[in-house]
């Protein structure tokens, strides 16, 4: 599809690392409007044009709104007109979907377009399925996934995403809004595949930062963000997903770059927890969210529920919540009987 010619009104809800990334990107073509919860931190990003607290050394482009109005915010695109084909992007952690979600209960919105990755703790949701339990049917809504780090989208540099959706009309308006200039935007179907893909590779990457923190070589990391793979694909396809999908950008893509970018948070949390530090400092000293933290609460609990086999997801979250050291984590996976590769 070639990139859309008339520029779109578009609202990012939540002004992190992510959204200002997208925020940004889009702004070079769009109308855009990122909104932010905390009234002193947007004035602070409006008068600095550039958000301190979390992509700090990023400018925003001169054309890009900021705002601490909720309302002013979601008018930005309930009011514009149809060949204007507004968006409403979701840029907020999975714990803060649902919250999000109903303060748009109710209204006219057009659609929505969500950029987080994990399970909703406690449900073991999927975020297209708390999406559904919120607004029901009636509002469109799609997954924009894979990897990326808001670094380098905010330095313009190429980037290939994936937007899935059961709406092809929303699929086709995301693709012709986003792909363009340095970003690629695919599209595809299989909501559960993507977002099944972009949740377990958070919790690999904290496994892969673990193996190595503790100098276990180039092979082990090989083995794990293989292995890997098997495991998220494994989950998925128990799901409802696509095989395929974990060999595209949303699976393997996303799981080789969270596994070895120095950027990932997720793989530095699994770096910290070979050097011994406590869950809680190493949180504390990101001052990010690393999503592979929930998630791998979240995984294990469903693939018990399941009956599904996750020994890397069993063994990160081992050490993550149950005191397991790092070190035991990794002779529980080496110790582990041999069996069939694809099975």
């Amino acid at each position: 599809m070639p990139q859309q010619k008339t520029p779109s009104k578009i609202t990012v809800l939540g002004a992190g690392a992510w959204g200002t990334a997208v925020a940004i990107a889009l702004a070079a073509r769009h109308d855009v409007l990122l909104w932010g919860r905390n009234p002193e931190q947007m004035a602070e990003t409006a008068q600095a044009r550039e958000n301190l607290h979390y992509l700090r050394g990023y400018p925003l482009p001169p054309a890009l709104g900021v705002t601490a109005d909720f309302e002013a915010a979601l008018a930005h695109v309930i009011e514009a007109r149809d060949d204007q084909a507004p968006l409403l992007i979701l840029a907020c952690p999975v714990a803060g979907l649902r919250p999000l979600l109903g303060q748009l209960k109710g209204r006219a919105i057009p659609n929505v377009v969500w950029l987080c990755k994990g399970f909703e703790a406690g449900t073991g949701l999927l975020p297209h399925q708390v999406v559904a339990e919120v607004l029901g049917d009636a509002v469109p809504g799609a997954a924009l996934s894979g990897p990326s780090f808001a670094q380098e989208v905010a330095r313009a540099l190429p980037c290939a995403l994936t937007v899935a959706s059961t709406s092809e009309a929303l699929r086709e308006r995301v693709v012709a809004a986003a792909h363009g200039n340095n970003l690629r935007v695919y599209s595809c179907d299989d909501m559960v595949g993507v977002e099944v893909g972009g949740a377990v590779k958070n919790v690999m990457a904290i496994a892969t930062g673990a193996a190595d923190g503790l100098g276990l070589g180039l092979n082990a990391r090989a083995a794990l963000i293989t292995r890997g793979l098997a495991e998220i694909t494994r989950l998925g396809v128990h799901l409802g997903a696509q095989a395929g999908t974990f060999m595209g950008l949303t699976g393997m893509g996303d799981l080789i770059l969270t596994c070895t970018g120095d950027l990932s948070r997720n793989r530095r949390v699994g770096l910290a927890l070979a050097q011994g530090k406590q869950l809680e400092t190493i949180v504390a000293e990101l001052g990010h969210v690393a999503e592979g933290v929930p998630c791998a609460k979240a995984v294990r609990e469903l693939a018990h529920r399941l009956g599904v086999e996750m020994p890397i997801t069993e063994a990160v979250a081992a050490v993550l919540f149950d005191g397991v050291a790092a070190t035991e984590m990794a002779q529980r996976l080496l110790a582990r009987d041999p069996r069939d590769e694809l099975a």
